[in-house]
Formats: structure tokens, sequence, C-alpha cells
């Protein structure tokens, strides 16, 4: 798996894997009925900066203000992030309620999944990212557990020079088990030869493996079409050039089908919002740049 970025400073790396966990322990803040998503292990997890900001959002006004400022930072990211978790959480308890033995978190940040979910308790899970995310996030679990729960391997890798498979092997990976893959808010770092990389190793999969992940569309990439996001555009593709693939989303089944993969769902965020957003009473803008796809290993 080569990731494009070249940007590997601790500063960048460490936004983007802390970011989406900031955001979600904000949400623990509003009223239980009101949360999109429930985890309480977001807080416990953040590096202790973040905590004492996260405390100001106690007060229902800097909430909302809160809220309010990222989602004019970039259109309907508020409700993006916590309805794409939940709809990952879902399928992933449904699939090891199943057939599948192991779950895979391609660029895992400080997703606390693994830990909150009472159905991974028993699975074995390997967190795959950077070296620097990785270590921020096992000295974060350490403070949390004491120790890395046993059930989850961290496996740290260079993407530009490491190969997916190879270092998942050194990490007591098998790759003839049957393996729900996780890949969130990542491809839109890859460079075509990247994502096709990582697909040669997920072509390797055994049948009825499963995969969730997010895109971001292609037109968007290319600058033909904004989706009133040219603040995101401006820093991730114009000044950061940190976003390089995107996908047509009348391409991606076609896409998949080549190694191997059934698309089960294909979700825009107006049909994860009218799942986990509307039951909350809240209204919030959805983000129309990223998508979400389920597949099957055939």
């Amino acid at each position: 798996m080569a990731r494009a970025q070249e940007k590997t400073e601790s500063g960048f790396a460490a936004q983007t894997g802390v970011g989406p966990t900031f955001l979600v322990a904000i949400e623990q803040q509003f009223p239980t009925d009101q949360r999109i998503i429930h985890d309480g292990l977001a807080k416990q997890i953040l590096p202790f900066g973040y905590k004492v900001f996260l405390g100001l959002t106690q007060i229902s006004w800097i909430r909302d203000w809160m809220v309010r400022a990222t989602d004019k930072q970039a259109h309907g990211i508020w409700s993006g992030v916590m309805c794409r978790k939940r709809y990952i959480d879902d399928k992933v308890a449904e699939a090891v309620a199943g057939s599948v033995e192991t779950v895979v978190n391609l660029g895992t940040g400080h997703d606390t999944r693994a830990y909150r979910l009472q159905s991974l308790a028993n699975v074995p899970v390997w967190e795959i990212d950077q070296p620097v995310n990785i270590e921020a996030k096992r000295s974060s679990l350490q403070k949390v557990f004491g120790e890395i729960p046993s059930h989850v391997t961290l496996v740290p890798i260079d993407f530009n020079r490491q190969e997916l498979g190879t270092v998942l092997a050194s990490h007591g990976y098998a790759a003839d088990t049957k393996t729900f893959f996780i890949w969130e808010a990542v491809t839109q770092y890859l460079t075509e030869a990247g994502l096709h990389q990582t697909f040669d190793f997920l072509a390797q999969a055994p049948a009825g493996s499963l995969l969730a992940f997010t895109y971001v569309r292609k037109d968007f990439i290319e600058g033909k079409a904004r989706y009133e996001q040219e603040t995101v555009y401006k820093r991730f593709v114009v000044r950061e050039k940190a976003w390089h693939f995107g996908f047509d989303p009348e391409e991606v089944a076609d896409f998949l089908s080549e190694y191997g993969w059934r698309v089960l769902e294909h979700h825009g965020y107006d049909d994860l919002a009218e799942r986990y957003l509307k039951p909350t009473g809240r209204k919030l803008p959805s983000m129309a740049i990223e998508r979400m796809v389920y597949a099957e290993k055939l």
C-alpha cells in the first residue's frame, strides 16, 4: 500500500489521526437521545490538549458553536463522520456475529471501535497506520487500559515503502482468514498506483471477507465540482496536496469486480443521515463529496 502523501511529519499525521475521534468525543456531550453515535472511550483516548478543550463543550452554546464552525469549514462533515462510523459499527457487529473471524482496520487513527464494541471483545483485530499515529495511539491506550488489550495488534507501516501484506504477516495476520476490512477516510490520500496496490492485497482475501470503505468523488479531486467545499478543496487538494485519488460513483462496482469483490451497498451520506441522524431530531447538513461502499469478496 503506497500512500502518496509524502508529508508524514507528526503534525499533519497526528491531526488526521486524532481529529475524527475529537469530533466524536464532542458528540458525547449532547444528550443521549440526540447522539448520532455513542462512544464512551473517545474522550479517554484523546491526548491531553484535546481533553482540555473538550471540557468547554459541556456548555451547550459552545458545543453548538463548535458543530457550526466545523460544518462551515467542511460542509456536512459533522454528520458525515458520525454516520459513517455508526454504519461501519453496525456492519462489523453483523459480520462477526456471522462467519467473519478477524478485523483489519487500515488507517485506524484514534478510532475506538476495537475497544468499545462488545462484539469485538474476543475477535482478533489488527490496527494499521503510520508509525507516528500508531505510537500516539499506543501511548493513549496504555494510559486508558494499562496495556494494549490482548485481542488487538497495533501495526506501524511506512505506506510509501512497505508492502501491506508482508507487514501484516510479520505481525501474525493469516491471509487465509475470513476478514472484515475497514478502510475509513483513507483512499483519497492515495495515488492511483497506491490504490491498485492495496486492492492487489485485498484480491487475495478469502471468499466471504467483507470491506467497508469511504471514498471522495473524483470530480471533486479533479476540481470539476466543489459541492460547497471550497475550503476543503483549497486545503487538502491545492495547498496540502494531500488528497490525490477519487472514484466516479458509476465506476466503483466495475473497479471492485476486477479484484474479485462485489458491491453489496453503496451509499451517499444523505442515505446514512436518514438512517442515523433523522432519529435524533437534529438538523445537520450532509456531506456530498464522500460516499460509503460495503463489499463482499467472491
